[in-house]
């Protein structure tokens, strides 16, 4: 297993951006898809946005498309999360994953190497 670390999260305002990191260690990530995903207090893990190995491909949910923007860095073994006019309902934990092969997807199941999250609040 690779060990997943995430940072970046903490408390904005409404409207504010946050930039989220992923770095892994102690494995690699270059040939695998990888994806973020969040969970609300009270309600179950929901994807957020998806990469594939080679950056070609990304997936993202309705709810954060056009604010959201998911990136990688291989070399650094690193993934990215741009977050842009946060809203309050984008508050949770914010996780990474693993998936196994290397292509993107927006299935929670697809992925079976997890961060321990950050937390992202977003107050109005």
């Amino acid at each position: 297993q690779v060990q997943l670390v995430e940072s970046g999260g903490g408390l904005v305002q409404v409207g504010d951006s946050l930039n989220l990191s992923c770095a892994a260690s102690e494995g690699t990530i270059r040939s695998n898809g990888m994806g973020w995903f969040r969970q609300a207090p009270g309600k179950e893990r929901e994807f957020v946005a998806a990469i594939n190995w080679k950056s070609s491909g990304t997936l993202y949910a309705d709810s954060v498309k056009g604010r959201f923007t998911i990136s990688r860095d291989n070399a650094k073994k690193t993934l990215y999360l741009q977050m842009n006019n946060l809203n309050p309902e984008d508050t949770g934990v914010y996780y990474c994953a693993r998936k196994v092969g290397p292509n993107s997807s927006n299935r929670l199941l697809d992925y079976n190497n997890w961060g321990q999250g950050t937390q992202v609040t977003v107050s109005s």
